[in-house]
């Protein structure tokens, strides 16, 4: 799978975890000083509290484009260390 956003690749990865229709990408599958951590926080009751990040690309910023959950719950443990897209990042098999 792939995250393209501003017509470039943040993410790539062939090992993503679905939930809830979300593809959760390793943190290390992307691109790096793409992420940049906003004060923005929302609670799942099944996965814990989920931690944002805007996404900036050639000069272009996207706020809170990209979630995660530092300390998922039980449940949510296969989420952990990996981030998910929405607001316009297209997340779609690698072409």
């Amino acid at each position: 799978m792939q995250a393209v956003w501003n017509g470039q690749v943040i993410a790539e990865s062939d090992d993503t975890v679905v939930v809830e229709n979300n593809h959760y990408f390793p943190t290390s599958a992307v691109a790096e000083g793409v992420l940049h951590p906003t004060d923005s926080h929302t609670v799942c009751p099944w996965k814990g509290t989920a931690s944002y990040y805007s996404v900036t690309v050639d000069g272009e910023t996207n706020p809170d484009a990209a979630w995660y959950y530092p300390e998922p719950k039980a449940k949510a443990e296969s989420i952990r260390d990996r981030v998910a897209f929405w607001r316009g990042v297209k997340v779609s098999p690698k072409v």
